[in-house]
């Protein structure tokens, strides 16, 4: 026999009523400080807003405070009582009276900030108890379109603009601040082996032209179909995993001193095929052999050995298929409060959705939107955010057929926004697809003579790539040549002095 259910009435009798927390004194001590010396106002305007009052009325004094010290003119309760001698909230309070009252109340002048604190803290904890509100009632509304995932990520979204309001960090700081942190940046770059700013790429001809992935860059990496873009995204994520390095300071802090912690968003590949060619490239197995098993008993102990080398790799991996762009931050802020976070990877750009997770029929004004987000995140976790992006067609329609900025997908807003503009380019991919065949009524010298010509120029680009920088904020443009193993799907440098000394020329 089924228990009874208790009724919503019972259990309700039983909890005592609560009422939102709140301080009316401290606010009426607040707006006492400031109607006796207006200057209290400076301490509290950057983090305070006049919606932050559990008292309505309240707040409307203190954004007639805020108006009256904008425009230079004094607050107190002779001038405010011109633009709030109508109040009907004030006149129940008292009106001209209640004002005198408050300029009583006055708390000191230089305990005005924490009070404004403890206001804005009140403010923070009746807005949380409104998002667990909305929870609830969101996990119980039978609206099938409304996801548990996407009320989560929602959640989290609202918890996170919560956690951040107020913040003041963003504010003013003297130059010698910046100047200081621009110093520590040069004298990090001197330590390290590469003599760089930024995250390595392991590349080492990339790593000299870029100085490093830099901090709050949004790095776009294009390319046609079959060039190479997720497979040197790939190398590039795999390379700063594996320099990372972190000391711990005199005071027990930890400081990263090479390397990221990477998160790669795969929209388009798996989770294990991501895996696996890392894998291939580490154990210099076929990556078709690897995925069918076809392993010597060699290749297969090679395999372990990698396997053990790689397992504690700082490399993260969300294989989930069309994220949003409030997902990607959603997901990259969690990684960064649990493992830290140094490099974010995206592959690809125009798999994104926008915010709203809904295509609007403006397909560039949505890619716009995803780009500014993207820029908005690497500056507001302070990483460089590689996306991948494809290109158009246009590039097909060429004879040289080396990409351009103009062939970017909705190029403008991408352009725009990034910091750095790459494109991956394999003429060898072009040139076996072109192999000439004899013309009618052509002599036989004269097509031996072109095959020849196209079998050196296939020749001099066999297994290598150019990396074409077309946009650099920081540094200069140009190109770098690179090796490419499409047996390994592996990127690396080309000349074959690297890791020894330069001659010199």
């Amino acid at each position: 026999m089924l228990s009874p259910v208790p009724s919503a009435s019972s259990s309700a009798d039983d909890v005592p009523p609560r009422t939102p927390p709140h301080n009316y004194e401290a606010e009426q001590a607040l707006l006492g400080a400031i109607l006796m010396n207006n200057r209290a106002i400076e301490r509290v305007a950057e983090f305070l807003r006049p919606e932050h009052f559990a008292d309505p009325v309240h707040g409307r004094i203190y954004e007639a405070c805020l108006a009256l010290s904008t425009k230079n003119q004094i607050a107190n309760p002779v001038t405010l009582k011109t633009y709030l001698g109508n109040d009907p909230g004030l006149k129940e309070l008292g009106g001209d009276t209640y004002l005198a009252r408050l300029a009583g109340a006055a708390a000191a002048i230089i305990n005005s900030a924490d009070y404004g604190r403890l206001i804005f803290d009140l403010h923070l904890r009746r807005e949380l108890i409104a998002i667990g509100e909305d929870m609830v009632n969101d996990a119980f509304s039978p609206d099938l379109d409304a996801e548990a995932g996407a009320q989560i990520e929602t959640a989290e979204q609202k918890l996170f603009d919560l956690a951040t309001a107020g913040q003041t960090e963003g504010g003013f700081q003297p130059f010698k601040t910046s100047m200081l942190a621009a110093i520590n940046l040069a004298e990090a770059a001197r330590k390290r082996d590469g003599k760089l700013s930024g995250v390595t790429t392991g590349l080492r001809d990339l790593d000299q032209k870029l100085g490093g992935l830099h901090a709050s860059d949004l790095i776009i990496l294009a390319g046609r179909p079959s060039m190479g873009k997720t497979a040197l995204a790939t190398n590039m994520a795999f390379n700063a995993a594996k320099a990372y390095r972190v000391e711990t300071g005199p005071a027990g802090e930890r400081k990263v001193v090479d390397g990221a912690v990477v998160a790669f968003f795969s929209l388009e590949m798996s989770a294990d095929q991501l895996a696996t060619r890392i894998l291939a490239d580490r154990c210099e197995i076929n990556s078709h052999k690897l995925r069918q098993g076809e392993l010597s008993q060699d290749e297969f102990t090679r395999l372990v050995e990698a396997s053990q080398e790689l397992y504690g790799l700082p490399l993260y991996i969300d294989d989930t298929p069309a994220l949003s762009v409030s997902a990607v931050r959603t997901r990259a802020r969690r990684l960064a409060r649990t493992q830290g976070l140094g490099m974010i990877v995206i592959d690809y750009l125009q798999l994104l959705s926008g915010t709203s997770g809904k295509r609007p029929e403006n397909r560039v004004q949505e890619i716009s939107d995803i780009t500014r987000g993207l820029k908005a995140l690497a500056k507001e976790l302070n990483v460089p955010v590689l996306a991948l992006s494809q290109l158009s067609r246009s590039v097909e329609q060429r004879e040289d057929k080396r990409p351009q900025l103009a062939d970017l997908r909705e190029s403008g807003s991408i352009e725009q926004d990034a910091d750095v503009v790459m494109f991956v380019f394999r003429e060898q991919y072009y040139l076996e697809r072109a192999e000439p065949g004899r013309r009618p009524e052509e002599a036989e010298d004269k097509f031996n003579s072109r095959y020849d010509d196209w079998h050196k120029r296939l020749a001099a680009v066999t297994n290598t790539a150019e990396s074409i920088i077309a946009k650099q904020r920081h540094g200069p443009v140009g190109t770098v040549r690179l090796y490419f193993d499409g047996q390994y799907t592996r990127f690396a440098d080309l000349d074959n002095w690297h890791g020894t000394e330069i001659p010199n020329e």
